[in-house]
């Protein structure tokens, strides 16, 4: 499952236990990404209330399926195959338009967001997440203008920033740890958005 020691479920104690149950699936389900963290619970905390934040709270603007499709395109460029399944499971399930969904998926494999059945301004939300992912430092002000010119406004833009900047994170946690897809239940997600502490998987 993964290249360093994770403590399972029934093994938990303390504060990791008390994470655990917060972050469980059906049939007691831990997703392995979040079992990478159980020798510093605290960072497994600090990765569920950005996760949460980021992809699923209600403050945010853009719909989930497209944050999911910002999800599996970053995940797609960085190499990322744990979170490509995971999050295009879940787009697939929020989308709920399976064509669609893989004539997005096909899109992001041919890495031709102009080929994706989006509106332009999602296609431009794709372009700029894929500069700020293969070489953010040449990401200038005029990347903005032009996601404004496209029609997101600046609070639009924030979440497609920090939804590429969260996934970039993700993927080097599993591709840095050697996390597997074994025993996972794949597409879960914590769905109450209207509740920032509710992590519970389903």
């Amino acid at each position: 499952m993964a290249w360093i020691k994770t403590i399972p479920f029934d093994a938990a104690t303390g504060k990791l236990k008390t994470l655990y149950d917060r972050v469980t699936g059906p049939g007691g389900n831990v997703d392995n990404i979040m079992m990478m963290h159980s020798l510093r619970p605290q960072s497994m905390e600090g990765h569920m209330a950005l996760y949460k934040a980021v992809l699923h709270h209600s403050g945010n603007s853009l719909p989930k399926w497209y944050l999911e499709v910002l999800g599996v395109w970053v995940s797609s460029l960085n190499d990322c195959a744990y979170c490509v399944e995971h999050h295009f499971a879940g787009l697939q399930r929020l989308l709920r338009d399976a064509p669609r969904g893989d004539a997005i998926r096909a899109a992001i494999e041919a890495r031709n967001p102009q080929l994706a059945p989006l509106e332009s301004a999602e296609r431009a939300g794709m372009v700029y997440a894929r500069k700020l992912t293969e070489a953010p430092a040449a990401v200038i002000e005029a990347d903005i203008n032009a996601l404004r010119a496209a029609g997101l406004n600046d609070g639009q833009i924030l979440e497609i920033n920090q939804v590429t900047a969260y996934f970039s994170y993700a993927n080097r946690t599993v591709l840095g740890l050697g996390c597997s897809t074994r025993g996972d239940v794949l597409g879960l997600s914590p769905n109450n958005s209207e509740n920032p502490e509710d992590w519970g998987h389903s």
